[in-house]
């Protein structure tokens, strides 16, 4: 799929390649996924489809809603604990990142909306949570 030329790579000629390319100015807060043209599965950061093995993928933009599949609270190489999620979007694929909030607050099946599009530290995506004030009231 990508040719290796001395210290660049270079995107070969198909759908895939554009997986790699620069993100444009309107979808800066955005999380971009690809679906397989052949059995349609949606995925994150991939080249190949884990269903179908199949290369031709076109690049979709996500609505940002989510469900926290899996959260946990990170201590090491930081200053203050900070909490890793993984968040099963709409659309049908999971993607790592960061949900806003107290790291022990955060739990499977909240409902999660994309924030920025990515931790200026980390490169993970933000979220915040949707249903926040009502699980406050409860707990």
């Amino acid at each position: 799929m990508y040719h290796h030329s001395a210290n660049a790579s270079h995107p070969a000629a198909g759908a895939a390649a554009g997986v790699l390319d620069p993100v444009s100015a309107d979808s800066k807060d955005a999380i971009l996924f690809q679906r397989c043209t052949w059995c349609g599965t949606a995925m994150y950061h991939r080249l190949l489809c884990p269903v179908c093995q199949g290369s031709e993928l076109r690049t979709e933009r996500s609505e940002g809603v989510g469900t926290v599949r899996h959260s946990t609270v990170v201590h090491r190489n930081t200053p203050a604990a900070r909490n890793v999620s993984l968040i099963e979007m709409a659309e049908g694929f999971v993607v790592r990142g960061r949900v806003m909030g107290p790291p022990v607050g955060i739990h499977s099946g909240d409902r999660v909306r994309l924030s920025t599009a990515q931790d200026p530290v980390r490169g993970e995506p933000v979220f915040q949570l949707l249903d926040e004030s009502y699980r406050s009231a409860w707990t």
